[in-house]
């Protein structure tokens, strides 16, 4: 299955709900998209649900926290929200930490973790 992962807009926040398994070229195209929002939106969040993959590979698992990364230096904090005990195993047994990466239950949290972050309202409220 080819094709890509929407990134809408709630206030200054981006969000990306990832409803299926991604594909290498789905997360580089992401990614791209995604840098490309933030720039064009002037976005301070970016929140990632992933509550619908059952599985992460390492290769989505670097990627995750590639795009933080250049989120952070495009200044949007990230927060991947909704990861399920078993992709948490996962990546611990990849050895992949997730650095620079934060965390939370679910999108909910995240979005309060973002207005915290900012000391403001992130969802336009």
């Amino acid at each position: 299955m080819s094709g890509r992962v929407p990134v809408l807009k709630i206030g200054d926040v981006l969000l990306v709900s990832i409803q299926v398994d991604l594909e290498d070229q789905m997360v580089i195209d992401l990614q791209d998209d995604l840098s490309e929002r933030i720039v064009a939106t002037g976005a301070r969040g970016v929140v990632i649900d992933i509550s619908a993959l059952e599985i992460v590979d390492s290769f989505v698992g670097r990627m995750l926290a590639t795009i933080a990364a250049i989120s952070r230096v495009l200044g949007a904090e990230t927060v991947v929200v909704g990861m399920r005990p078993a992709v948490a195993i996962t990546l611990v047994e990849l050895g992949l930490s997730l650095n620079g990466v934060r965390t939370a239950i679910d999108l909910e949290q995240g979005l309060g973790h973002l207005r915290r972050l900012h000391g403001r309202s992130t969802a336009g409220r």
